[in-house]
């Protein structure tokens, strides 16, 4: 493996989008950023406690290590403190993850994505120098609730309830171009890209017409996009 890009001082600079990343923790959330971030070609040091996972993955990822990540003695001498960013998968004992986090600040790692069960766990985990905390549990409620009202494909939310989805076109925009549906003065929304059937998507424009065959990527805020979607 090669040496992982040394931490610098302060937690201001973005992660190398090239530098080995340390997974601790290899249940679902874990073993799937790790199993991820392999196929983007990055480095993965993974540390898990379980051997049962360790074997699982150990041909799948880049190194998989048997070890007890809340000791911090056993992070030194695997060499987590030379790494930039890590991502702390472990759910099931707050206190592990607790503990496994203030390692890692304590060792200076300067991005950490932390998984959180509930929002005081998350809490925690900010006060203690987590500086991106995940709810995946959480995040994939909130998705499905958005998609089962049947016209969204896909709902992607970012902070300040600001969201881009994937949706089936409400009746009224179809046939028309976006300049003469007027979406954005209606209802405050922006219609970013359009695919039509057997073709890419492409990014919309005024005289760009849509068909009640194609699909939509929509920006805006969540509230909005909500009644946008509603419309039959």
């Amino acid at each position: 493996m090669a040496n992982p890009t040394p931490s610098a001082t302060g937690a201001s600079r973005r992660p190398n989008p090239s530098a080995p990343v340390l997974v601790i923790g290899l249940g679902r959330f874990g073993a799937a950023t790790a199993e991820q971030l392999v196929k983007q070609g990055r480095e993965v040091l993974a540390i898990e406690r379980d051997i049962n996972l360790v074997q699982k993955w150990s041909g799948t990822l880049t190194h998989v290590v048997q070890a007890d990540a809340t000791n911090i003695d056993a992070l030194r001498q695997l060499g987590a403190q030379e790494f930039q960013s890590a991502v702390v998968g472990v759910g099931t004992s707050i206190e592990s993850s607790v503990l496994i986090t203030a390692n890692l600040v304590d060792l200076g790692i300067e991005h950490l994505w932390v998984k959180a069960i509930t929002p005081s766990h998350g809490k925690i985990l900010t006060r203690i120098g987590a500086n991106h905390v995940i709810y995946p549990e959480a995040d994939a409620g909130v998705r499905a609730a958005h998609l089962v009202s049947g016209r969204m494909l896909d709902f992607i939310e970012f902070d300040d309830d600001f969201a881009i989805v994937k949706m089936y076109p409400p009746k009224e925009t179809q046939g028309f171009t976006l300049a003469e549906s007027a979406v954005r003065s209606k209802y405050g929304v922006t219609i970013v890209g359009v695919k039509s059937p057997g073709e890419d998507f492409t990014y919309a424009q005024p005289h760009t017409k849509v068909t009640s065959r194609d699909m939509l990527i929509v920006s805006g805020h969540v509230d909005l996009l909500e009644r946008f979607a509603a419309r039959p």
